[in-house]
């Protein structure tokens, strides 16, 4: 057990350090601001490293055998307002460059999120909540854009503060940094059994965000149905409990990290008391005489300000690191979500020995098809179907008998597990899925609009399509006249996936978008589901028009217009169980007459 939480502990180490070593690889990239900021940093650091120097000169000048030295007070106080001026200047400076590389790196980190997120697979977006997938494109990155642009000016200064105010006090007296021998050690060790103890919360912390939000998202989608089911007290408790979450998980997360920031707080201040107490005897000794000039333990008044005022420069960083942690803690965190996404497996490249497929004629054939989402459970059990250049294939059956799960192998969604699928007699393997997929045109259930104006949703996909084509598809989708009955037309802009529009007329403009496509294959999934029965009636003559010459899969509920269809399938639990047309299939007197009769009883 030991040793195996050991290697879990080593490989966590790992997967930090490389955390931190691919966000650095994400700054080096913008290395023409990075360096401006590395000098920026140095220089403004030196500068008020200086000042204490200049201020420990000015008492000594005080301090002066024969009275005060004036002259050397002034020099050195005006040289000491000067370094302190000059380095918030170049402090200022500094962090205007830090907004600028932080806003780029997360420019880029989010286009690569986005960039990624459109090449993954439809299988992801079916695990994963949408919420979720949002989440890390804006909190998780937005948690990383606060790190770079704040706590990594941070980690610079108090690297360079705590090393410059070492050297100076190693100068100023060698027998007082004895001190931080003790101190120092202490706060790392406490530092880092701390940071072991808080870097689990906050990915726990960043897991609930996305939870939380996966949640919200998917309940706001469903607003008017909650609303009408009455269920707004029971969403609500079920949102609390989730907000619940997300604030145990933080206030867990943040009250482990604050624990640190006064612990160390305290050695420092124990420390720094040590420094002047020890600091002032060492001082009545050198004026007593007990310790001579030039000797180890001999030390000025200004000295000893000296060292105390680089003790608190010593330990300010060490106490700001420890209040910085759990901010750093926080963004590991979060880019460990994002490099998660960024490293998921796109969908799988084409083959080497793909085939040109620019003037596909039609013709399907399923050849003992086998599918499952998961090993375990087979969606399609050994489907063999030929369909013919030209003819239509309803698939009818129950819910969850696998209609639409041919229909996401005919798009290459999915891969079959067993079996072939031939198209114009090759490989669907063998064609690149950008081809294969060009050749369909989909209607859906759910229909998909963008924001944007209704001509640029028709126009989707085609773009090269004249305005007299674009008339002419909404017309024959029986959505011309709602359009210019429109205050602005067909320059309507649909918001927030069309809910300014009735969901009938969403499906309307999605038909159109349909007929306008010149794509020799056409995929009809419930496609007037959500249109009345005479509009229905309307869109079919439509329909019969744009499924001329084109080989058509049309999954249908509506059993009545499904009549004229070449063949019809009928699915149940994976397998076709019937075949033939509608007339054979009434004389069957099988499960799809049962359901034609029902339908019209």
């Amino acid at each position: 057990m030991i040793k195996k939480n050991e290697s879990t502990s080593k490989e966590r180490s790992a997967e930090r350090r490389g955390i931190v070593l691919r966000l650095g690889g994400y700054v080096l990239k913008q290395w023409t601001l990075f360096i401006p900021a590395l000098v920026f940093t140095l220089l403004s650091n030196q500068l008020s490293l200086l000042g204490p120097r200049y201020s420990g000169a000015a008492l000594d000048a005080i301090e002066a055998v024969g009275g005060v030295n004036f002259p050397e007070v002034w020099k050195n106080v005006i040289t000491m307002i000067i370094c302190y001026g000059l380095s918030a200047l170049l402090s200022y400076f500094l962090a205007v460059i830090m907004i600028h590389l932080s806003q780029r790196i997360i420019y880029r980190m989010r286009k690569e999120l986005f960039e990624k997120l459109n090449t993954l697979p439809v299988g992801y977006f079916d695990t994963h909540a949408t919420g979720d997938i949002i989440s890390h494109l804006s909190y998780d990155v937005d948690t990383i854009n606060s790190t770079l642009s704040h706590d990594l000016v941070q980690v610079m200064t108090s690297i360079y503060t705590v090393f410059g105010s070492l050297i100076f006090m190693w100068r100023i007296s060698k027998p007082m940094i004895l001190i931080f021998l003790f101190t120092v050690p202490v706060s790392l060790i406490f530092t880092r059994y701390r940071s072991q103890k808080v870097r689990p919360l906050f990915r726990a912390r960043s897991k609930k965000y996305g939870e939380l939000n996966g949640y919200a998202e998917e309940m706001l989608s469903g607003a008017r149905s909650i609303q009408a089911y009455g269920r707004q007290e029971v969403i609500c408790g079920r949102f609390n409990k989730h907000n619940n979450d997300a604030m145990d998980a933080c206030y867990s997360a943040d009250y482990n990290a604050a624990l640190l920031y006064p612990t160390i707080n305290l050695i420092n201040n124990i420390s720094i008391s040590l420094v002047a107490v020890f600091g002032g005897i060492l001082y009545m000794y050198s004026q007593s005489g007990a310790v001579k000039a030039g000797s180890l333990f001999f030390i000025s008044l200004g000295g000893v300000a000296q060292f105390v005022q680089y003790s608190r420069k010593f330990a300010g960083p060490i106490n700001e690191f420890s209040n910085i942690l759990h901010e750093f803690q926080s963004a590991i965190s979060a880019a460990e979500r994002v490099f998660r996404v960024l490293d998921e497996e796109p969908e799988p490249l084409d083959l080497p020995d793909t085939v040109e497929f620019n003037e596909p004629q039609g013709n399907v054939d399923f050849n003992h098809i086998t599918f499952g989402y998961v090993p375990e459970k087979t969606v399609i059990n050994d489907v063999t179907i030929n369909v013919k250049s030209g003819q239509t294939i309803a698939i009818v059956g129950p819910t969850g008998a696998g209609k639409t799960t041919i229909i996401n192998l005919l798009m290459r969604f999915y891969d079959p597990d067993k079996g072939e699928i031939l198209m114009d007699s090759i490989p669907a393997l063998k064609i690149t899925r950008e081809n294969l997929r060009r050749a369909y045109t989909m209607v859906l259930q759910d229909t998909w609009l963008f924001h944007g104006t209704i001509y640029e949703n028709i126009v989707y996909g085609s773009e090269n399509a004249t305005a007299e084509q674009v008339y002419k598809a909404a017309k024959a989708a029986k959505i011309h006249s709602f359009i210019e009955s429109l205050p602005d037309g067909y320059d309507t802009v649909i918001s927030d996936d069309g809910v300014n529009i009735s969901k009938g007329q969403r499906q309307l403009i999605t038909i159109a978008r349909a007929m306008l496509s010149d794509a020799p294959m056409l995929i009809l999934d419930e496609a007037t589901s959500n249109v009345d029965s005479r509009t229905e009636m309307q869109i079919q003559e439509a329909m019969n028009e744009l499924m001329k010459g084109r080989t058509c899969f049309v999954i249908a509920h509506r059993l009545s217009t499904i009549q004229n269809a070449d063949t019809i399938l009928v699915v149940r639990d994976g397998d076709v169980t019937e075949q033939g047309t509608h007339d054979e299939l009434i004389k069957l007197g099988g499960f799809y007459s049962t359901l034609y009769n029902s339908q019209f009883s």
